[in-house]
């Protein structure tokens, strides 16, 4: 059988522009010779839809589509997600399910058994798990349908079991299968494709059997979804590999799986395509499609503006460099140089009579008291204001600039350099940023060498570094990692080598900044535990390690 994986980037809740597009994806599928068509989990409302599963409309709306699908995609079967009414009298209303159709007809609904609710998942809130089989025989092939989570849960395979039934056990158990079909929405992080690939692989070896897996693209607020569809065959052979973040087609031939050697990109280019997906989807699935960036002469701003010109076209980019008293020449001169290299305009624009305007209007309450951090922030502040007027004016979006090192430790300042409607690069740590950026240079300069091999700085005081408040990032970078990715404690953290004081005062730092992050903009998630919807700690706290 000729099987294609249609991986597609679906609109949470634009149930037209939803229909839309399967019914172009299905009808080149068919063109190619495709005999059953797969789309991914909850593909026609669009994954993770949240509290309008709530809504009476909302489910009405994909009721209307789905008839809709069934009664025009006749020429083919069709595997497709979406949610579907609880069969039971009891339990939560709505199941995830996968639903097989043909020729005007449902054929056969498999419900999802293993409803994730951790990181960014929250299954659990909204759906019943399945309990009916996952096994229909069609088309002479007996076939196993999984939904997403259902094949993660076998104990010879992955270290943790969340779940204590294995719906791949319980399938093999009952019946000889050709092979199994996973549809997905499984969110991207830096590693995912190459453990998600080896342990799939695995799950084949063991049960001699084959597995196509099509999974969601696209991103959808901080979540990215990178596609990545592929097959592979009973020995656990990659036989097909669709792209990564882009809408695809992937055809397999179950009676005919040949090896695949196509070579999958590294992490770093692969990050860089998630982050430039991401901005793409969420200025545009937002209704927008200009954006500003802020230009400080620094590598987190180029980098970030290098990714949104990359999204958007760097005829709707805007940089905007707003230099104070303590800017360098050279941050500005790096600046303009940066966006003459993007081909983008820039505009500059001083601070230094708004933030003079600052400090007189305060002067009668400052009398007598030192410069410090207060005067720092109204520069930022200043900038924060700026920008997001011109944003405003013009219809863009603003484009926050801040790493995931600073807002871990809250080196940011809230309604200044934290302002804006997107945080690009807020999942990025600042060593990162660096191969980041010398991967944007690989065919040549586009972030300008002076500010990749400048030491970083705020410049929001006379001869400021980071390094003066911070540790240098190639301490900090690994602490947090083992902190905030990790979980590891202070006392485990310390026997890899760091000193005892410096690891406690970061993690002083990032519970006391909390307050920040919780009014932070909406960041691009590209590690394992991301600031944000998938890390909930509270503000208000008083645990001590």
């Amino acid at each position: 059988m000729k099987i294609a994986l249609i991986q597609i980037n679906p609109i949470i809740g634009d149930f037209s522009a939803n229909g839309r597009t399967i019914k172009e994806w299905a009808a080149k599928a068919i063109h190619q010779g495709a005999e059953l068509l797969v789309f991914p989990e909850l593909v026609l409302c669009g994954y993770p839809p949240q509290d309008y599963l709530e809504h009476p409309e909302f489910i009405h709306q994909q009721d209307v589509l789905l008839r809709e699908l069934v009664a025009t995609l006749q020429d083919v079967p069709v595997l497709i997600g979406a949610f579907t009414e609880n069969p039971a009298s009891q339990g939560k209303r709505l199941c995830n399910s996968g639903i097989l159709f043909h020729q005007g007809k449902i054929i056969f609904t498999s419900h999802k058994k293993l409803l994730p609710t951790y990181d960014v998942f929250d299954e659990q809130r909204y759906f019943e798990p399945g309990t009916s089989g996952q096994f229909v025989h069609f088309n002479g092939k007996n076939i196993g349908i999984t939904i997403c989570e259902d094949i993660f849960n076998d104990p010879d395979i992955f270290p943790e079991q969340l779940y204590q039934t294995d719906p791949v056990a319980l399938l093999h158990e009952k019946h000889n299968l050709d092979f199994v079909i996973n549809i997905a929405a499984s969110p991207y992080i830096k590693g995912k494709d190459h453990s998600r690939l080896t342990a799939f692989s695995a799950l084949c070896k063991k049960y001699k059997t084959p597995l196509l897996y099509c999974n969601q693209v696209g991103g959808q607020d901080s979540i990215l979804f990178d596609g990545g569809s592929f097959t592979l065959d009973e020995e656990g052979q990659r036989c097909g590999q669709a792209p990564s973040f882009t809408e695809s087609i992937l055809i397999v031939d179950t009676d005919n799986m040949r090896q695949d050697t196509t070579t999958a990109k590294d992490d770093i280019a692969q990050i860089y395509d998630a982050l430039v997906m991401g901005t793409r989807d969420y200025v545009r699935k937002c209704g927008f499609r200009k954006a500003i960036v802020g230009l400080s002469g620094g590598i987190d701003s180029a980098l970030t503006c290098a990714i949104g010109c990359a999204a958007l076209g760097a005829e709707n980019i805007t940089g905007i460099t707003l230099p104070s008293p303590y800017s360098s020449a050279g941050s500005v001169d790096d600046s303009l140089t940066l966006a003459s290299n993007l081909g983008i305009p820039c505009h500059t624009l001083p601070i230094n009579d708004i933030f003079s305007a600052f400090k007189t209007g305060l002067a009668p309450f400052f009398t007598n008291m030192a410069e410090d951090i207060t005067e720092q922030n109204l520069q930022a502040r200043s900038r924060g204001v700026l920008l997001m007027a011109l944003a405003n004016k013009f219809g863009s979006l603003l484009l926050t600039t801040g790493n995931k090192s600073e807002l871990a430790v809250g080196y940011c300042t809230l309604y200044g350099d934290m302002s804006g409607a997107l945080a690009v690069i807020s999942d990025v740590p600042k060593m990162l940023v660096y191969e980041l950026s010398h991967y944007i240079n690989r065919k040549g300069e586009i972030i300008p060498t002076n500010t990749i091999d400048k030491p970083p700085s705020a410049e929001l005081a006379p001869d400021q570094s980071d390094q003066d408040d911070l540790p240098a990032y190639e301490i900090l970078d690994p602490i947090l990692s083992a902190y905030l990715e990790d979980h590891l404690a202070i006392g485990e953290i310390v026997k890899q080598g760091f000193g005892e004081d410096v690891v406690r005062d970061i993690v002083r730092r990032i519970k006391i900044n909390e307050y920040k992050r919780k009014q932070a903009a909406m960041g691009l998630k590209v590690t394992s535990k991301a600031f944000g919807f998938g890390r909930r700690y509270p503000s208000a706290q008083g645990f001590r390690d």
